[in-house]
């Protein structure tokens, strides 16, 4: 009786989270997972069930495997050099005697900005004939880009502004694991005659991998769920070179009106996440292990 009583107050408790978690995230995702077996169009009340004929057009029209390939080259292009500059941006700053805080807030700042506002910003510095981007490759003798009106190099342009709002957040995770780094390490090393790239190799980086795990995941993440900055600056062009997963959902659902096939699309994106975040958590254990 006891007992009972206990788990009624826990679940007291809890329900004030619990129930949020259920309506606007649980549910969402049942019920997604159920339209994503059907054939509604998001304008009338009445669909049909199809079955997996969702998932087998999803994965026979040729949309979904380039979306995906494009998701994975700006997840790539974004989470190693966001981990790497974080990392060395941190080190460059703590390693400050003046105005360390100043830089902190300079380079964290595009983080807090909304990515609206910096994606508009970005268009008019990529701009071909007027934009800054161009203006000083000139200036520097170098061949100008089309930059997001180019399939080439739109892509490309994305992740710049990915990068420039996102090294910042990284660099004061990598801060706040540099201090808690014990000095003792440093100084052992330095009696044994270690270089200062050998103390970086074998104690700063090994002491700030839970960080390094956790920005690798989050930024795997942010990358999977990547919209604003996509769809201010290209709409998923030019002829599709920035259409990631998302955007796709985004496409389907909205502007084409194929929810069923957007929600199919939502659970593949979901479970790619989950796979790449189990893969992530996996090598981590492995690595700690040895």
């Amino acid at each position: 009786m006891y007992r009972w009583r206990r788990r009624g107050e826990a679940l007291f408790f809890v329900l004030p989270i619990l129930i949020p978690l259920i309506v606007f995230w649980i549910y969402p995702i049942i019920r997604s997972g159920w339209i994503s077996f059907t054939n509604w169009d998001y304008m009338t009340p009445e669909y049909d069930f199809v079955g997996l004929k969702n998932y087998k057009d999803l994965l026979s029209t040729g949309g979904f495997f380039p979306a995906l390939k494009n998701t994975l080259v700006f997840g790539l292009g974004t989470a190693i050099p966001v981990i790497t500059g974080g990392f060395l941006l941190a080190v460059l700053v703590r390693s400050l005697k003046k105005g360390s805080k100043f830089y902190q807030f300079i380079l964290f700042s595009p983080w807090i900005t909304p990515t609206v506002a910096i994606s508009i910003v970005w268009t008019w510095i990529f701009e071909p004939d007027t934009g800054i981007a161009n203006i000083v490759l000139r200036f520097l003798h170098m061949p100008a880009l089309q930059w997001l009106h180019s399939s080439q190099t739109a892509m490309l342009s994305v992740i710049l502004v990915t990068l420039w709002k996102t090294l910042g957040y990284a660099m004061i995770f990598y801060l706040t694991a540099l201090a808690k780094v014990p000095e003792e390490l440093y100084d052992a090393g330095k009696v044994d005659g270690a270089s200062k790239l050998a103390l970086m190799r074998h104690i700063t980086i090994p002491m700030v991998s839970p960080t390094t795990l956790f920005l690798v995941v989050l930024n795997t993440v942010n990358a999977l769920q990547a919209y604003d900055q996509i769809q201010v600056l290209t709409q998923g062009g030019p002829s599709g070179s920035t259409r990631t997963l998302l955007y796709l959902y985004y496409q389907l659902g909205f502007e084409q009106f194929h929810m069923g096939q957007a929600a199919a699309s939502g659970v593949l994106l979901v479970i790619i996440a989950s796979v790449l975040a189990g893969i992530q958590f996996a090598v981590s254990k492995k690595s700690v292990h040895y």
